[in-house]
């Protein structure tokens, strides 16, 4: 009995749920067929829709023609000289090696004339000059010794004369023969001698040798 229940209630299941489909099934049909409806009355009204088009505008008024400009007549073309085409370029020398160029010629011009050496100035040299009769007081200055003893004789004397004209130094170059007489014979030079001493070419005094002998004689 129990056994009869269960298959009872499973087939009532299995009705329910057939019949649930088919609800469902008529619940689409219905409302995709209303949707289809509504869809081609739509259509039929935008299709029945009568458009009126508007009339086209008038047709533009035509602009009068433009003045024809006065053009002057084309003045006349001459027509292009000749052109001579040559058939055969001239022929072309070519050299391969190229030579230097002749060197400008130097032109040295001749040497200007050498100005003569201006003449040099005139000399102004000269000797020492005796000033004074300086020789007769030393033979007057006669040595008493010498006197006294009756000695006479010549002495060769050489003296430097120095830039003020006097004596600086004597020495005798020759000997009288007496001592006495060659000793009073320098140191009269030397006391008693006066110069004008030498000038160089500038004129300037400078010192020089002077050479002169004193005699000494008894009266």
């Amino acid at each position: 009995m129990a056994y009869a229940d269960q298959q009872m209630s499973g087939n009532r299941m299995v009705a329910i749920v057939i019949v649930v489909l088919i609800h469902i099934a008529l619940g689409y049909a219905l409302i995709t067929g209303l949707a289809m409806e509504a869809v081609k009355k739509a259509v039929e009204k935008v299709t029945t829709v009568d458009i009126k088009e508007p009339p086209p505008p008038p047709p533009p008024s035509e602009p009068p023609p433009p003045p024809k400009p006065d053009t002057a007549p084309p003045p006349p073309v001459a027509p292009p000289p000749p052109i001579s085409v040559a058939t055969a370029p001239p022929p072309i020398q070519t050299q391969q090696t190229i030579p230097p160029p002749a060197p400008p010629a130097i032109r040295i011009p001749p040497p200007a004339p050498v100005a003569p050496p201006a003449p040099p100035p005139p000399s102004k040299a000269r000797a020492a000059q005796s000033e004074g009769n300086w020789a007769q007081r030393i033979i007057d200055n006669y040595p008493s010794r010498a006197v006294r003893e009756g000695t006479e004789g010549t002495v060769g004397v050489a003296v430097v004369i120095g830039t003020n004209g006097r004596v600086s130094s004597c020495s005798v170059t020759r000997s009288s023969g007496s001592s006495v007489l060659d000793s009073a014979a320098c140191d009269g030079m030397q006391r008693y001698a006066r110069f004008k001493p030498a000038l160089n070419a500038a004129g300037d005094p400078i010192t020089s040798n002077y050479s002169t002998r004193i005699v000494y004689r008894l009266q």
